[in-house]
């Protein structure tokens, strides 16, 4: 089920995206970019790398929460996920991530 990017300035004037499953919730969040074509470029990383399971790395948090990164292919982390309370819940986000991806749509909200 696609899902929809948003792209959005921060207090500090960077880009990021979100990537929100069909519900609305947030599932995937982006580090800040200086410009909006590398923040873009960010967007068509995750549609590409969400497809590979290898891609995504999981971590318990110092809280003992679960949360995963999505990596590209050189490593680098392209979105975070929120905390989730349960290992069963961060795996469903990294299903829902794969899901929704590919197809989002793009809402430019800057």
């Amino acid at each position: 089920m696609p899902g929809k990017f948003e792209v959005y300035k921060d207090k500090a004037g960077e880009f990021r995206f979100r990537l929100k499953a069909a519900n609305g919730q947030n599932i995937l969040s982006s580090e800040g970019y200086s410009g909006k074509a590398s923040c873009l470029n960010g967007v068509e990383s995750v549609k590409k790398n969400s497809q590979n399971p290898d891609r995504f790395v999981k971590k318990t948090t110092p809280s003992g929460k679960f949360r995963f990164n999505l990596t590209s292919s050189n490593g680098q982390v392209v979105g975070t996920s929120q905390s989730y309370s349960s290992q069963s819940g961060c795996n469903n986000g990294m299903k829902s991530v794969a899901s929704c991806a590919p197809g989002a749509s793009l809402n430019d909200q800057t």
